[in-house]
């Protein structure tokens, strides 16, 4: 791969030309040059965007492709092809397939789907098998097929006992552990985040309640059990809380939030839109600032999509039996762009991969190019045309956006 990026602001802290506005050569594959203007004798392929921007190449830790088993939802390849258009490139994909991914065999099988994708895919094995939360999964055997965590994902491990063995048994071979934070008994029926907005319109509620103890389980779980432990999409001021106390006591413990529940409250249910069903619940704004706050200074590690195509048949129903869940990955950093800085935006989108046991390769001379471009400025309303996947349900369809991907530069190819 040989190519001339012209006129590109790097945002990468890592690199010696972070904030810079410069021209990039890559030649066999690797950054050879960078220097305010690069001549270009050897006729490569020049890329000239408007307002360029690159950084690290983002990861996001919570994404759905329903293949194999759901292929109607999305597909590996058009998945892959949806992340490296969003900017991402690498994801971690959730165990939620049919059959659920929970032997080395299926472990493998999905990473042979994406063999010499421009897009690294990251398999979350299931935590038990079935994601039924009775009995362990294969843990050790899909590690070693390429399993980078461990989880049942939207599937709380109600027996504490369970998750104890879980996180003593992972703890011998180094495996993360994910425990998704939700009290199936407290949130009962429920459909909404517990609170005025779901009283107000008559829909049942989730209470905070439900998340929180759950996150308080776990994390008295593993001060005593040690090993690693991954809270994915916290949503209530009280979980960040929670979280930081952890920190504070040096446990092995990270967390992330939906973009979704950064941005949108359950005050966007008014009108029964079964888009905004997620899981967790839109939130209030108290929670949205609490949440904000902890990606500032820390305590929640990384942001996610929660990327999770639906066909239309299970959302185009009556609210209470419309199934939870939103794609994210075309939206993700005009959303996110749109309450942060953009340096804030691209340190929450790159910041999880070493939690994941990705490399972050700073953009410097020398190094192979793992990199987003990106225009942070333009400004659009985000519509049916700009989504990509099989599936549409998309929870910021017809919201107004600020920033947007061109594409990536990985694993040797250019996808823009």
């Amino acid at each position: 791969m040989n190519v001339l990026i012209k006129s590109a602001t790097i945002i990468d802290p890592k690199s010696d030309f972070h904030n810079k506005t410069q021209d990039i050569l890559i030649e066999k594959g690797v950054i050879t040059n960078i220097s305010n203007r690069i001549k270009n004798p050897k006729n490569y392929r020049e890329i000239r965007l408007e307002n360029l921007h690159v950084s690290q190449g983002w990861f996001d830790s919570s994404v759905c492709f329903g293949e194999p088993g759901f292929e109607e939802r999305e597909t590996v390849p058009n998945g892959l092809k949806v992340a490296a258009n969003s900017g991402f490139t690498a994801v971690a994909v959730n165990a939620n397939t049919n059959p659920v991914l929970d032997t080395n065999t299926d472990i493998t099988f999905l990473k042979s789907k994406a063999q010499n994708n421009a897009v690294a895919l990251l398999p979350i094995g299931a935590l038990t098998k079935n994601s039924e939360g009775i009995d362990l999964a294969e843990l050790y055997d899909m590690q070693n097929a390429g399993a980078v965590a461990f989880g049942d994902y939207q599937h709380a491990v109600s027996n504490p006992n369970l998750m104890k063995i879980a996180l003593q048994y992972a703890s011998t071979f180094d495996g993360l552990v994910c425990s998704f934070p939700q009290e199936d008994k407290i949130s009962g029926n429920g459909v909404m985040n517990e609170h005025v907005t779901s009283t107000t319109i008559g829909l049942k509620g989730i209470p905070a309640l439900a998340e929180e103890l759950q996150v308080s389980r776990d994390l008295f779980l593993l001060e005593y059990t040690g090993g690693k432990l991954h809270i994915p999409t916290i949503s209530t001021a009280k979980s960040v809380e929670l979280i930081r106390e952890a920190k504070q006591k040096k446990l092995d413990v990270s967390c992330s939030v939906a973009i979704h529940n950064l941005v949108l409250t359950d005050e966007n249910l008014t009108a029964f839109d079964t888009k905004f069903k997620v899981r967790p619940p839109l939130r209030t704004q108290k929670d949205i600032d609490a949440l904000i706050e902890g990606l500032k200074d820390g305590t929640i590690d990384m942001v996610t999509t929660d990327h999770n195509p639906l066909d239309i048949e299970l959302k185009k129903v009556e609210f209470d039996y419309a199934k939870e869940g939103t794609i994210g990955l075309e939206s993700a950093f005009g959303a996110l762009n749109s309450v942060f800085t953009t340096k804030s935006s691209i340190k929450f989108l790159t910041r999880g991969k070493a939690r994941f046991g990705i490399e972050s390769k700073a953009i410097s001379i020398g190094s192979q190019p793992d990199i987003t471009l990106f225009d942070p400025d333009t400004t659009y309303k985000f519509t049916h045309n700009h989504i990509f996947s099989k599936s549409k349900n998309a929870i910021f369809e017809n919201a107004s956006l600020k920033g947007k991907a061109y594409g990536i530069i990985s694993n040797g190819q250019i996808i823009l």
